[in-house]
């Protein structure tokens, strides 16, 4: 087994610890591997271990690699762009991906619905909420998530699946639990409100356990597969 295959059911094994501790079944939460500045060699080990959904944070990065792959044939993999995205950069994800997880604005979701080839599926879309109020960070405050998530499930080529979130850093189990909780009550109350909403992405390596038991059902995990990453070339 090589390291990354090892890791991955490492990780595996985690979720499905973290699943039983909070009564839930492991077929709920998916595996979002963060492949990130990582070369397709690295992808293609994930997917020989059986990996098929992977996250992107860099557009042209990104679209390389989905171009690599679907030339190769590998038609069973899921895309999920998860960087922050400018404007002048979302046609390339609306004509690519399959997933995007930082909507936080009607502008760039109107863009990525007008650009959305139309042989192609409507374009997955997650609202990012700023969970933490930090500045530093994308997303809108959970008191503006209901008008644009009504604008955003009127618009023809996007399906809104649900709330992608990246709470500041907690070290305590009870903090993070916390601030999952407040993601895992506006999923709740999403979901009643839209029936194609099914997916709260919340929970990276530090805090997964936390966000699993609060209701997460998607985890962003990139180091702990792939191994540390070399910024150098970005």
């Amino acid at each position: 087994m090589n390291d990354i295959a090892h890791n991955l059911a490492q990780v595996r094994d985690k979720i499905s610890a973290a699943t039983t501790r909070c009564g839930r079944a492991r077929e709920e939460v998916t595996l979002l591997a963060v492949s990130k500045t990582k070369p397709a060699s690295a992808v293609e080990e994930a997917i020989a271990a059986g990996q098929t959904a992977f996250g992107e944070n860099y557009v042209q990065e990104g679209v390389e690699k989905i171009c690599h792959f679907r030339e190769k044939g590998e038609k069973a993999l899921q895309w999920h762009f998860i960087g922050p995205l400018q404007s002048n950069k979302s046609r390339l994800v609306a004509e690519h991906f399959d997933w995007c997880h930082t909507v936080d604005r009607l502008k760039i979701a109107v863009r990525l619905s007008e650009q959305r080839p139309t042989q192609m599926p409507p374009l997955n879309v997650l609202i990012q909420i700023n969970i933490s109020d930090e500045q530093s960070k994308s997303g809108i405050a959970l008191e503006a998530l209901g008008a644009l998530a009504s604008e955003i499930a009127a618009l023809p080529n996007l399906c809104l699946r649900g709330l992608m979130a990246i709470p500041a850093p907690e070290h305590e189990y009870d903090r993070q639990f916390a601030v999952a909780s407040q993601m895992a009550v506006a999923f709740a109350q999403l979901k009643t409100d839209y029936p194609t909403v099914d997916t709260l992405s919340l929970g990276m390596s530090d805090d997964m356990e936390a966000a699993i038991a609060a209701g997460s059902t998607m985890v962003r995990i990139g180091t702990a597969i792939f191994g540390a990453r070399d910024y150098s070339k970005k």
